[in-house]
């Protein structure tokens, strides 16, 4: 049997991994967790989206569910295997576009405008058909329900409109807002569309603030800034939210209505809440799969701030203000730190390398060197004798584990500070990604040719994580949520 084949040298956990291990430098910590056992015949992923045992209380803070996207699109594949192929081929180009967007090179010249002249850009951090997660929100009064994709490196919230000119085929009927009493065009002049970044240039007085987005592959949206009000579940509406009323549109946004930014920047959901959410909001994104449950986004400092959570500095590229990066400083394989350079992971003052953290990219990318050697140690590690499988696409360190009933693997941290710092110990289903229904699984990391890092929505899940943007904090919960 192979289970025979696997010795205990060292403390195991008897279960599936499924909770973040948090720990600091500080002398007196308990020494850290160096394998869990995985069981490939019950691997799951799923995300516990039941409600907590306290009782129930209504919450005023905005506060949604995030579903995956193969969820609310009911795409069905012949296959897992042709699931995952189709995730990394969207993941490819998700990264090539975020590459792009944030090497010096292009952040030198680019120009993060959004103005009332049509023709203006903003790049986004979404490309096209990469949204991986979704919120529900009612647009208007009464609320128009609207799938929108949830994008944390954009700052722009908008959805289709009627009449439309150009529009892309979406899951629910387009928002019409001659039928919502709270609609209100921002007039060209209004403080409101002088803080869109480059200004008001391009219209005259009395005439509607016009905007145009563009996603630097071809889609965009354009249209009018309005007023408007958004539900969000169960909380009191919203009022006065701009949004983008977009009358002509183009890409793939997988049936969404339109974006849900939740970037660091003014106009994003998190910048115009303001006050009201103190600047912060906590998510747990649901697993992947038509199957999975559902995630959370809550809004609102006390409610966000998990009780025992480890905070690490978030990092801003002054570049591109609205993504958030994370100061990084190593990789950590069975409970021992890996010899790197911490420069490997360090966001240049040319804005170029460091660590960003993003929804919309599934699998965790690493400079060249740094996957390598993580790579190598986790092969070095794992159980003995595990036999190896073919690549999958991007995935180049598979085993089958179709004859196994339990199998130990070691752990991947994430070390940020200096010297030994802050770990956070990811979840075992955090590590792997099953390729078929038969027991064939790879390592969730890949290498990338430039010097950026991204932390992608696999090593996210099912981990509460909350972002400070008012004190430029971000925390990762002590357990999953």
């Amino acid at each position: 049997m192979h289970g025979d084949t696997i010795t205990t040298l060292l403390l195991v956990v008897a279960f599936i991994s499924v909770t973040a291990v948090i720990t600091s430098g500080a002398s007196d910590s308990p020494s850290p967790l160096r394998f869990h056992y995985i069981y490939p015949r019950n691997f799951t992923t799923v995300v516990d989206s039941s409600p907590p045992s306290s009782p129930p209380r209504r919450d005023d803070r905005p506060t949604l569910a995030l579903l995956h996207r193969d969820a609310v699109s009911g795409t069905t594949y012949p296959s897992k295997r042709h699931a995952v192929v189709a995730l990394a081929a969207r993941d490819g180009a998700r990264v090539e576009y975020l590459q792009q967007r944030l090497s010096p090179s292009s952040s030198s010249t680019y120009q993060p405008t959004m103005t009332t002249e049509v023709g203006s850009k903003v790049v986004s951090g979404i490309s096209e058909g990469s949204g991986e997660y979704f919120a529900r929100v009612g647009v208007g009064s009464p609320p128009t329900e609207q799938y929108l994709v949830v994008d944390s490196g954009s700052d722009v919230i908008w959805v289709q409109c009627r009449p439309c000119t150009q529009c892309y085929a979406q899951a629910d009927p387009l928002f019409d807002p001659a039928e919502s009493a709270s609609f209100a065009a921002v007039p060209c002049g209004s403080g409101v569309c002088r803080t869109l970044p480059g200004g008001s240039s391009g219209c005259g007085a009395g005439e509607p603030c016009r905007y145009e987005v563009s996603y630097g592959d071809g889609s965009y949206t354009e249209g009018v800034l309005a007023m408007e009000t958004l539900t969000f579940r169960d909380s009191t509406p919203v009022q006065e939210v701009a949004i983008g009323c977009g009358h002509r549109n183009r890409g793939l946004f997988i049936g969404a209505a339109g974006l849900l930014g939740l970037g660091w920047g003014p106009m994003s959901l998190v910048g115009q809440l303001g006050g009201a959410a103190g600047g912060a909001f906590s998510y747990c994104l649901a697993s992947r799969g038509a199957d999975a449950g559902a995630g959370s986004l809550v809004f609102g400092r006390s409610d966000a701030m998990p009780v025992g959570a480890v905070w690490v500095p978030l990092l801003r590229n002054a570049q591109a203000p609205s993504f958030y990066y994370v100061g990084l400083t190593g990789l950590g394989v069975g409970g021992e730190r890996l010899p790197l350079q911490s420069s490997l992971f360090d966001l240049g003052e040319d804005g170029g390398g460091g660590v960003v953290m993003d929804t919309g990219t599934a699998v965790t990318r690493l400079p060249s060197d740094a996957y390598a050697a993580l790579r190598d140690a986790f092969t070095d590690a794992v159980s003995a004798g595990l036999p190896r499988a073919p690549a999958v696409s991007l995935f180049d360190t598979c085993y089958d584990l179709s004859g196994y009933a339990s199998v130990r693997v070691p752990t991947v941290a994430l070390y940020f500070g200096a010297d030994d710092g802050t770990a956070l110990t990811l979840p075992a289903r955090n590590l792997l990604v099953a390729m078929d229904d038969h027991g064939v699984y790879c390592l969730a990391f890949a290498g990338s040719a430039s010097g950026l890092s991204i932390l992608g929505n696999i090593q996210q899940q099912g981990i509460q994580i909350t972002v400070d943007s008012a004190t430029g904090y971000v925390g990762f919960g002590p357990t999953t949520c």
